[in-house]
């Protein structure tokens, strides 16, 4: 399982052709997507608004090294290391899906574009294909059965899902069909089986893309926005938030 190529396998059924041109649109989907969710909820204008209100109400105007030095940090703390969250669990499970899915996508991205047909993909391609999925699954099945807002503090079942949950409901669908559809092919038990569990990999894996105007897939793009915008405020001065009594660093 962990040294075969699903989409080179796949190749008996359809044509290279097919699913890289799969992987194209739902790229333009979580693109356009996103733009909508800007537009729809106006957050590119706040952003701007905020900007503006920042900068009027600055007391020091900030170097061009000390703003990249901010960036650097938002990107280091934010979203490397999830550390606008405070609680080890949540961190962690997030890491997880993060570097998880970062690994499964780039590792898809080569398989689908790079070695569609090959006969021997490299085994560390598809071994962090199928470690990237796990990483995904374990990190995202810990935040929904355990960690979940609605379920830890509202007392709802775990099976008790709302809009928000759409993202890591689908994310997990997707991944779980996609290593079953991948375990179905290296244990050589049908044609049948294999296509109906590929079936189901791309309904959940479309779901999850198409409905980036309804979930929550595009706050991993807010998010470092936010901090970083919060970051900037905090040392121009013009910051109406109260300093965190353990520091300057952004928690949640």
């Amino acid at each position: 399982m962990f040294v075969s190529n699903p989409f080179s396998l796949l190749t008996e059924f359809l044509s290279p052709v097919v699913m890289q041109i799969y992987v194209v649109l739902m790229l333009l989907a979580v693109a356009l997507g996103t733009l909508f969710d800007l537009r729809h909820k106006r957050s590119a204008e706040f952003f701007f608004w905020r900007r503006k209100q920042a900068e009027a109400a600055a007391q020091r105007r900030l170097g061009a090294a000390e703003i990249a030095s901010l960036a650097l940090r938002t990107v280091a703390i934010e979203v490397a290391t999830s550390g606008e969250f405070c609680q080890w669990p949540r961190r962690l499970s997030h890491l997880l899906m993060s570097y998880g899915f970062a690994i499964y996508l780039v590792t898809t991205l080569a398989m689908v574009f790079i070695y569609p047909t090959a006969v021997q993909t490299p085994i560390a391609l598809t071994a962090l294909w199928n470690v990237g999925a796990l990483m995904v699954l374990i990190g995202g099945s810990w935040f929904f059965f355990r960690l979940r807002v609605n379920v830890v503090h509202d007392g709802h079942s775990i099976f008790h899902l709302m809009r928000a949950d759409l993202f890591i409901a689908t994310l997990l669908a997707s991944m779980a069909c996609g290593l079953l559809w991948h375990f179905a092919q290296a244990l050589q038990s049908g044609a049948a089986a294999s296509l109906a569990l590929f079936a189901l990999y791309i309904f959940f894996s479309t779901l999850l893309f198409v409905s980036v105007p309804w979930s929550k897939f595009a706050h991993m793009f807010y998010k470092p926005m936010a901090a970083f915008q919060k970051r900037l405020e905090e040392a121009n001065g013009a910051s109406d938030l109260p300093r965190p009594a353990g520091g300057s660093n952004i928690r949640n």
